[in-house]
């Protein structure tokens, strides 16, 4: 997916950075360990207040009326790229008939692999609530990149200079670029380099103000647009 001049000198302003010379990013994610630390609490016991609140009854509802409108199980779990690289099995609940290509292609507008409550469930972002287990586990955060399939994350890297640069906080369910507007499917140049750059620019500029801000900007986006996943 070849840009243009333009935007790829654009992109060029992100230059990887050097890793191992003081001062470098994880120099100062090293020297950020207490916020790192109150994060994860933060997530921990958030997470488990949505576990324990809200999972806890609406997912058998919802369950079950996955299990009515089309054969498959309720979960979908997937394989996507996680902090530093490594890949962790994010949960969601199905919204597409089983299907072999749902590793390799993104949903689209219209995708008549979805089910008909499965359009209910992305419409309303229901499909993203089991998240909270992966938030609780460790392998995500309430705020931060949102994680990629393997598939997509090879590709897009090929694209963007330094794309490894979002792996370096755990992947969120919400992130400064779905606040910014940038979800979905990501089809072209301009969308994945821009998606890159709002989570370039959370990577760097991470604390609990801004995690907030972000949280606070999530809910009334997710009322006007629906699915905020990307």
């Amino acid at each position: 997916m070849p840009g243009t001049a333009k935007e790829k000198k654009e992109a060029s302003f992100f230059q990887k950075p050097n890793i191992d010379k003081p001062g470098s990013l994880r120099s100062q994610l090293d020297g950020r360990r207490v916020f790192l630390s109150v994060k994860r609490a933060i997530d921990f016991l958030f997470s488990l207040c949505v576990i324990i609140l809200v999972l806890s009854w609406l997912l058998p509802l919802l369950a079950i009326l996955i299990k009515l409108d089309s054969r498959g199980p309720v979960f979908f779990v997937q394989r996507r790229v996680g902090f530093l690289g490594k890949a962790f099995h994010c949960i969601k609940l199905r919204t597409m008939i089983v299907n072999a290509y749902s590793d390799q292609h993104q949903a689209i507008p219209n995708d008549p692999r979805i089910t008909g409550l499965g359009k209910f469930l992305r419409l309303t972002s229901l499909d993203e609530l089991p998240q909270f287990l992966n938030v609780f586990i460790g392998d995500m955060s309430i705020v931060g990149p949102r994680p990629h399939m393997n598939k997509d994350n090879s590709e897009f890297g090929k694209i963007v200079e330094n794309y490894r640069l979002r792996s370096f906080l755990k992947p969120g369910i919400t992130g400064m670029a779905q606040v910014k507007g940038y979800r979905g499917p990501a089809k072209d140049f301009n969308s994945i380099f821009h998606r890159y750059q709002w989570d370039a620019f959370y990577v760097r500029n991470a604390d609990p103000l801004l995690d907030i801000k972000i949280v606070r900007q999530t809910t009334p986006r997710r009322k006007r647009t629906g699915n905020i996943s990307g």
